[in-house]
């Protein structure tokens, strides 16, 4: 007499990988990715300083980088002529001027009708050509009776 337990077939065994935890992980840290990337690239290392902004004292001559009114971009390097350029140029050659002067001043000046994201931009142009500094450039406030 054969028992009825025994009457039962063997299933084989899967050497598979149960993979649907490991998706579920790779999700849940792609999600986390996704939201904080976008944070970590905010904001332009900029040294503002610390008291009443006061007129730069310098020997060297600065590179200016000026946007006018439309988001167009010039560079003045030096004594040279204010010349209009590009975005992939102006990093080439600031990057390449600055590797050869490293304490050569480095200025923005932006048109106060540009749009905020405009000079934004140019700042994040220059921190890409490795400038350590980059200050921003104003006319002093006149007085009442000058206008």
């Amino acid at each position: 007499m054969q028992s009825y337990g025994r009457a039962r077939k063997r299933r084989k065994l899967k050497a598979e990988i149960n993979v649907v935890p490991y998706i579920d992980v790779m999700l849940v840290l792609l999600i986390i990715f996704m939201v904080t990337a976008p944070l970590l690239n905010l904001g332009v290392d900029i040294q503002l300083p610390q008291s009443a902004a006061k007129s730069i004292q310098n020997d060297k001559e600065p590179v200016v980088v000026s946007v006018d009114q439309d988001g167009k971009l010039f560079l003045t390097l030096g004594k040279e002529q204010r010349e209009p350029i590009e975005a992939a140029a102006l990093v080439n050659k600031i990057s390449a001027f600055v590797r050869e002067n490293p304490q050569v001043p480095v200025l923005v000046a932006g048109d106060q009708r540009a749009d905020y994201g405009k000079i934004y931009q140019a700042m994040v142009l220059l921190q890409s050509a490795n400038v350590p500094k980059v200050g921003l450039m104003s006319q002093p406030v006149q007085a009442e009776g000058a206008r």
